[in-house]
This record gives structure tokens, sequence and C-alpha cells, in this order.
């Protein structure tokens, strides 16, 4: 999640925020970024979803317009027998 941050650095930049923000601050300001956090990846997760019903929905028009053509070319076959 954090690419190449590994333990130590998390607990470095831990203790810069509670040095900074102080033990009373400190939760609130993790709440606040968890819920950032979640509001982040549920926004991204419907942009997916959105996307991925956009790229079905142009399959499904593709194979309609296959179809359409197939019906067509039939009817035209049967026209000139």
């Amino acid at each position: 999640m954090f690419g190449n941050i590994g333990f130590p650095e998390i607990l470095v930049i831990l203790a810069i925020a509670l040095l900074i923000f102080g033990p009373k601050k400190l939760p609130e300001i993790g709440k606040s970024i968890g819920r950032a956090l979640r509001e982040f990846r549920k926004t991204s997760d419907d942009i997916k979803e959105k996307i991925e019903e956009e790229i079905q929905a142009e399959e499904f028009r593709d194979i309609k317009e296959e179809i359409e053509k197939d019906i067509e070319d039939n009817e035209e076959g049967k026209k000139n027998s």
C-alpha cells in the first residue's frame, strides 16, 4: 500500500506526527485520514464500476450491430435466391 516505505520508515513518520500533533490530537487525525482513504477507495471503486459497465454496454452494442448486419445479409441472400 505504501510502496517502498518499510516498517522503520512508518515508525519514524508516526514519531514525528506524535511530536508535531501531540498524543491527544493524533487519534483524531488518524480517524480523519482513515475516513478520507475509505471515501477515496469507495469513489475509485464506483468509477471503476462505471467504466466496466460502459465497456460492457459498448460490447453489447457491437454484438447487436453484428447481429443486425447478419440479419440484413441473410434477408438480402433470400431475396437474391
